[in-house]
């Protein structure tokens, strides 16, 4: 799962445990600037500030019901191009899947360039990267891998989101 890069370890407003992993949130700025999957066998931390225990209850809301619409303030640290990926991947329904190369037609780019885009989102889940696809109908890649954990993490959502897979 992620890793901190820095070698000093991440500080989290909240470790929020669900059916696929534990979620990491951080906040900043009155606004959620990270959500990450974390190893399911970690250990859940209370919200420390009142956007963290906002982000805990629309998340338990998701997972109640798929199609609840999150409406978090949002501070994801990115470049243009990433934000263009990000407001693409935003608009994909629940339920439904785009591949790299669709988004990468809407945002004039290249799929790799989306892939790399979409690995680098850093507010998991809330900014939707698992609704994107490889060609073919293959699952595509998820946190920089193609098998694994992560792509059980992406697996989980899409069919709890109502995928059908080979539709």
């Amino acid at each position: 799962m992620r890793q901190p890069s820095t070698g000093s370890p991440t500080v989290y407003a909240a470790k929020m445990r669900t059916p696929f992993a534990i979620l990491g949130i951080r906040t900043g700025g009155g606004a959620v600037t990270g959500i990450e999957f974390l190893s399911a066998r970690g250990r859940a931390q209370s919200p420390t500030d009142s956007i963290a225990e906002r982000t805990c209850r629309q998340i338990e809301r998701y997972l109640a019901d798929p199609h609840w619409r999150f409406t978090l303030p949002l501070a994801p640290a990115c470049s243009d191009f990433q934000r263009k990926v990000r407001e693409a991947l935003a608009r994909i329904p629940v339920g439904e899947s785009r591949t790299y190369g669709e988004l990468a037609r809407l945002v004039h780019s290249a799929p790799r360039a989306v892939g790399g885009a979409c690995g680098a989102n850093p507010i998991a889940l809330v900014i939707p990267c698992h609704r994107v696809v490889g060609s073919q109908g293959s699952l595509g890649g998820f946190m920089g891998v193609t098998d694994g954990e992560p792509i059980a993490i992406k697996r989980w959502l899409l069919t709890h989101e109502g995928y059908r897979f080979g539709a």
